[in-house]
């Protein structure tokens, strides 16, 4: 066995510590999948191996525990992705909750970003939302909050600060003018009319989420596909309990909650499908 293999009963032990720690479900033959995200960690130590990483991570010493679930959960991520769930906010969703909320002009409209990765998705929530105050000169604030397991990822949110491939990725040219400002480094970073929109918190979705109140919208798209049925069906549960009545769910292109939960009901807008959380 080389020092770029892992063993069996390795990988097995491994792939039950990320579920208990995080809910991602590894599949049987994804050592490659470990191998390629745990090889920067194992580089860093002087000889250190894979599968002496592993053990350590077994073993509970924490820094590398902390440090293989951030590269385990941290996924690619672009501006917009998907396109049609912005165009739902921007052109149904968000004015209904402009209307339901003008009577009372103190409450913000809310919305979640689940893991949040590098703040890719919460940004173009709030360029939407800014999108669409510029027609609408609407009283009404938008909150945003983004959430994630990987501490590092927060600190990248927080910086709001992106290189040339980042931005490349899916960021259309009127957004990056209007949102965007240059620094050193050939980086961009975000204005503050963009980024006061948006709080960033480390929260494991495998835990309580009441500290963060609650939302009209929803996003936890293309995580629920790292999770078993079981774990995903609590997850919906509590985020079913953190929507406000009437609440809407996005989910990734390629995920469905049929059989997972009865407290949504899908709704087929013009542009894409949603869920929205039943009256109780």
């Amino acid at each position: 066995m080389t020092v770029d293999e892992i063993g069996v009963k390795q990988y097995q032990l491994f792939r039950q510590f990320l579920e208990q720690a995080c809910g991602i479900v590894l599949g049987e033959n994804k050592q490659y999948l470990v191998r390629s995200r745990l090889s920067p960690l194992v580089k860093s130590i002087e000889g250190a191996t894979l599968n002496s990483y592993i053990d350590s991570v077994l073993s509970g010493n924490q820094s590398t525990r902390r440090a293989a679930i951030e590269v385990m959960t941290t996924n690619e991520t672009l501006w917009f992705r998907d396109n049609y769930p912005f165009k739902l906010l921007e052109k149904e969703i968000l004015p209904k909750l402009i209307e339901k909320k003008r009577s009372n002009r103190i409450a913000p409209i809310r919305v979640w970003s689940a893991a949040c990765s590098s703040g890719q998705e919460a940004y173009s929530i709030g360029m939407t939302w800014l999108n669409l105050k510029k027609l609408n000169k609407t009283p009404i604030n938008v909150e945003i909050i983004g959430t994630d397991i990987s501490n590092e990822m927060l600190q990248h949110c927080q910086a709001a600060e992106y290189d040339q491939l980042a931005i490349s990725r899916g960021l259309p040219a009127q957004c990056q003018n209007d949102y965007f400002e240059s620094i050193e480094g050939n980086k961009l970073r975000v204005k503050p009319e963009l980024k006061r929109l948006a709080q960033f918190r480390p929260i494991n979705l495998l835990a309580s989420y009441s500290s963060l109140g609650l939302f009209d919208v929803v996003f936890c798209r293309n995580v629920l596909i790292y999770f078993s049925a079981e774990v995903k069906k609590q997850i919906l549960q509590k985020i079913a309990a953190s929507l406000q009545e009437g609440g809407i769910l996005f989910l990734g292109a390629s995920e469905s909650i049929s059989d997972l939960t009865d407290e949504f009901s899908m709704v087929r807008g013009s542009l894409g499908l949603y869920y929205q959380k039943k009256p109780q």
